[in-house]
């Protein structure tokens, strides 16, 4: 199954038969003070600096999250996109719990974005679904609903067919429906499950195993290259970190034609 989002000119294929999409993580205020600080100003320059080496470090899109305490990020979301667009020409994911914002950013933005996210709770998919047929975009959907997160691979599997099922209904593509499956073990063993059940994509929080735990980079890149060997297709990560794996991944999984993908990685980093 092939998820396409586009930019002003450029398009990106998210495949489930790969090769992986690596979608840059790092425009999150989480963690960030600096990019708190600035984007508070009106400054945006650190925002493009961080899109910037994310490109550079072979990121396919770039997730966009402006959301901190305080923030009203209905105008800020928005701003931020422009602000990207006037100077790179990539595809972009809209990153917000606010259906308000990410319809307003939805104004503005150029091409065919994915949206992060939705979930199986009646009162998300009801905000956000609705938004995602109006504008024909893609979306990202947790396996989480009304009861909270379940441990039981199963139940998320059943999660993610309720909201593939809703979003059917309404109009919406199949294809443009992405599952997120959530933390750990149980989320190789879901990603395996939507792989084989559904034929989705498949994304996740790279980052997102290792909260609290030291050599957090490595733990990360073993989990990020076991989800690959189960099904995983867009990962939301730094590629500064974990591109070299990624492509590593699609090399061994023969879907790097002349390993090509791995060789401009290298020399990507080799200019580093």
């Amino acid at each position: 199954m092939k998820t396409i989002l586009r930019s002003k000119t450029k398009e990106v294929i998210i495949n489930t038969e790969g090769p992986v999409i690596i979608i840059g993580e790092c425009i999150n205020p989480t963690r960030r003070k600096k990019l708190v600080s600035t984007l508070q100003a009106g400054n945006f320059e650190y925002v493009l600096e961080l899109a910037k080496s994310q490109i550079d470090a072979m990121a396919d899109m770039l997730d966009v999250n402006v959301g901190f305490p305080g923030v009203d990020d209905v105008k800020l979301l928005p701003e931020t996109v422009k602000q990207l667009q006037s100077h790179f020409d990539i595809p972009l994911c809209l990153d917000s719990p606010n259906s308000k914002a990410i319809e307003t950013a939805l104004k503005v933005i150029e091409g065919k974005c994915l949206i992060n996210s939705v979930n199986g709770e009646e009162k998300s998919m009801n905000a956000i679904l609705p938004i995602i047929k109006e504008y024909n975009v893609a979306v990202i959907g947790l396996t989480m609903d009304d009861d909270g997160i379940t441990h039981d691979p199963y139940k998320r599997l059943s999660i993610a067919e309720k909201i593939l099922n809703k979003a059917v209904r309404l109009g919406i593509k199949e294809e443009d429906v992405i599952i997120d499956p959530q933390a750990c073990i149980v989320t190789l063993e879901t990603i395996r499950l939507v792989h084989e059940k559904l034929g989705l994509n498949i994304t996740q929080g790279a980052s997102n195993i290792s909260f609290g735990l030291p050599e957090r980079e490595m733990l990360n890149i073993a989990h990020m290259v076991l989800s690959i060997l189960y099904g995983l297709t867009c990962p939301i990560a730094n590629p500064e970190k974990i591109s070299a794996a990624v492509r590593a991944a699609d090399l061994v999984l023969g879907r790097d034609d002349f390993a090509m993908s791995f060789i401009e990685c290298s020399q990507s980093i080799a200019k580093v």
